[in-house]
């Protein structure tokens, strides 16, 4: 007796499991199956119709569809078959996920639980995006959905950072971001040749801004994290209007020079009503090679003095949360796109990174910019 062929619901229902790797969603749903052919010696023929032709995932997809499909009880073989949507098919697409609404921010919704952390710093060289990247991956190791958006516009470094050298995939007027270690990124660094310098002014900044926070499918984070560029430009300024529950994270090294303009870089919150988590001390100290002693490289206390100093300014606490040590495989894992926080877990460099990172993601999330759901009673 000849074994049972599959049937052509269980390899649906099989199909249905499969994730599109960028947008998240059943490739069912997204209609991206194209047919499925079930021959008489238990092989099954798999129609997929990927976005756009170059798709960076199309291996990744056909992996996918190839392990669900073999699972099925009586398939023997399975073969993929690639093809590419319509114009018309990829609307549909951007559509259902997207809805027709044009140029929403979705972070600045009042339903949206996504935390957004700008990271700034006063000046240029004190390890800002070291510091971004690797509490996004730390993050996204422990579980959460994690995007980066490298908003540092003239100085984007993120990507080699990260270790992702492919371009994103856009879907009509929706953005794919490419992933590396679970976290999603974007950059304007992406979308230029090779080293080319951007020389983009102020309102050019806000409108690369604003598409990267609204055409680029994030799909459903916990957290965003935005490198930003030094200083209180632009960019700063356009992140308060455009996300105005958007929270700040200063990063300072011990340095007189360094801690006056991160502190006028929190102070930036005075005005743009936004709240400053904390502090991080980067370079706070270099362990001595031969006794293991702390070296004082760049001086001592000025991460605990900007945190003091905005306290006051503030009105509300913002704490140290790190004095993170020089570490030359923090820098090396930059340069590899390996970020220590993955690379070296249980250096003294990434055990503080990790405490930050587990720091901002355990905190409770306050009122601010949010409805509370209720209205003012009436007179009796």
């Amino acid at each position: 007796m000849s074994p049972a062929l599959p049937s052509s619901d269980a390899i649906q229902s099989a199909l249905a499991t499969v994730l599109d790797p960028e947008i998240g969603r059943p490739i069912t749903d997204l209609g991206m199956v194209e047919s499925v052919q079930v021959r008489d010696d238990g092989s099954v023929d798999v129609g997929v119709l990927l976005t756009v032709s170059g798709c960076p995932m199309r291996e990744e997809i056909t992996s996918r569809v190839t392990r669900a499909v073999s699972g099925v009880d009586g398939v023997r073989d399975v073969r993929v078959a690639l093809g590419v949507m319509t114009a018309e098919q990829r609307t549909a697409l951007h559509e259902k996920v997207r809805g027709t609404a044009q140029r929403v921010i979705p972070f600045a919704q009042p339903g949206s639980l996504t935390r957004v952390y700008g990271i700034a710093s006063g000046k240029g060289g004190v390890g800002k995006s070291s510091v971004t990247v690797n509490l996004a991956a730390a993050m996204a190791r422990s579980g959460l959905s994690v995007g980066v958006l490298d908003a540092d516009i003239y100085g984007h470094s993120v990507p080699r950072m990260l270790g992702i050298d492919r371009p994103p995939t856009q879907v009509e007027k929706m953005i794919m971001p490419p992933q590396a270690h679970g976290v999603k990124v974007i950059s304007t660094g992406m979308f230029t040749r090779g080293n080319q310098p951007v020389t983009w002014r102020g309102p050019m900044l806000h409108r690369a801004l604003e598409q990267f926070l609204s055409d680029v499918f994030w799909g459903d984070l916990d957290v965003l994290l935005l490198d930003l560029p030094p200083g209180t430009g632009d960019i700063a300024i356009s992140l308060a209007q455009l996300v105005p529950t958007s929270e700040l994270l200063l990063v300072t090294t011990p340095q007189l020079a360094a801690t006056e303009v991160a502190e006028r870089a929190g102070t930036i919150a005075v005005q743009t009503h936004q709240n400053v988590v904390g502090v991080v001390e980067n370079m706070a100290y270099m362990p001595c090679p031969h006794c293991g002693e702390r070296v004082d490289v760049f001086g001592e206390g000025g991460g605990a003095a900007v945190a003091e100093r905005l306290t006051r300014v503030l009105g509300h606490e913002v704490p140290l949360l790190a004095q993170v040590p020089v570490d030359v495989r923090l820098r090396q894992g930059g340069d590899n796109g390996q970020p220590l926080v993955l690379a070296e877990p249980d250096s003294e460099a990434g055990k503080a990174l990790r405490a930050v990172a587990e720091r901002l993601t355990s905190r409770s999330r306050g009122l601010s910019g949010r409805s509370l759901g209720i209205s003012p009673a009436g007179r009796a």
